[in-house]
């Protein structure tokens, strides 16, 4: 049998970090974006927003996602480029070389109460 070659595309690359920020507790969904302004809201519940590039062996990811508030923003963002880059390693055995993270949004994990005044 001879050897062949397998190619990743970027899309499947993306669609593996995208369910790997969903996996970060903190981390949530970002609404699509036309010239900074957003189309919806951004939600926890939602996916985030991942695009990523593949150059032979290795990746790049760009992910945009929103963070439950008050968790602290670099703690969730560290441990989210740690699961990408563990999650895409694992899975398809190629090199993380850099997973950029934008921050949309704040996301209240609490409905706040409102008070009647009698």
């Amino acid at each position: 049998m001879t050897a062949g070659v397998t190619t990743i595309a970027d899309r499947v690359v993306g669609k593996i970090a995208a369910h790997a920020v969903t996996e970060v507790p903190a981390a949530g969904g970002a609404a699509r974006r036309v010239l900074g302004i957003a189309l919806g809201d951004d939600e926890k519940q939602d996916r985030p927003v991942v695009g990523a590039h593949v150059d032979g062996g290795v990746v790049t990811v760009d992910v945009e996602l929103s963070v439950a508030y008050p968790e602290p923003v670099v703690e969730v963002t560290d441990a989210v480029r740690r699961r990408v880059d563990e999650r895409v390693s694992t899975l398809t055995g190629l090199q993380v070389a850099q997973v950029d993270i934008t921050v949309t949004s704040l996301v209240a994990t609490t409905t706040p109460t409102s008070r009647r005044v009698r």
